[in-house]
């Protein structure tokens, strides 16, 4: 991938944040970074996807209006499908680039839930010790 990382992860950040005018402005970073090819270009449309469909937010068909994004399984199981799309000798260039970019998207939604469950996993923790911790003291 030649998109820097680190602008496609604000991006992504930008982007569940519902921060729009900072994506597009992102988005508009990385046009500018990127190479010319059919890969990058794919990957661009994927992303330029990705906010018109956060700006029309509620469109029953758009695959992020959805998603949940607390689910881990799933997210998981849609990683896994875009993965399957970019190994896929069927597809061109261009279409490895636009599933390139949802697997990422993807995989940034995993760590997400995974954080979300490790923080609720130590919220469970540190109850359970204050309760008993209370009980001692009674």
């Amino acid at each position: 991938m030649t998109f820097p990382q680190a602008f496609v992860t604000r991006f992504f950040q930008l982007i569940n944040n519902r921060q729009l005018t900072e994506a597009r402005r992102e988005l508009q970073r990385l046009k500018e970074k990127m190479q010319k090819t059919e890969w990058n270009h794919g990957y661009y449309r994927a992303l330029y996807g990705m906010l018109l469909a956060r700006k029309a937010n509620g469109n029953q068909y758009a695959f992020l209006s959805n998603i949940d994004q607390d689910n881990r399984p799933a997210m998981l199981q849609h990683k896994k499908e875009f993965l399957r799309q970019i190994q896929s000798r069927f597809h061109d260039d261009f279409d490895r680039g636009y599933f390139s970019a949802w697997h990422d998207y993807t995989r940034l939604l995993v760590k997400k839930a995974e954080g979300t469950q490790r923080r609720q996993d130590l919220e469970a923790q540190t109850s359970i010790i204050q309760y008993a911790e209370t009980t001692q003291k009674l």
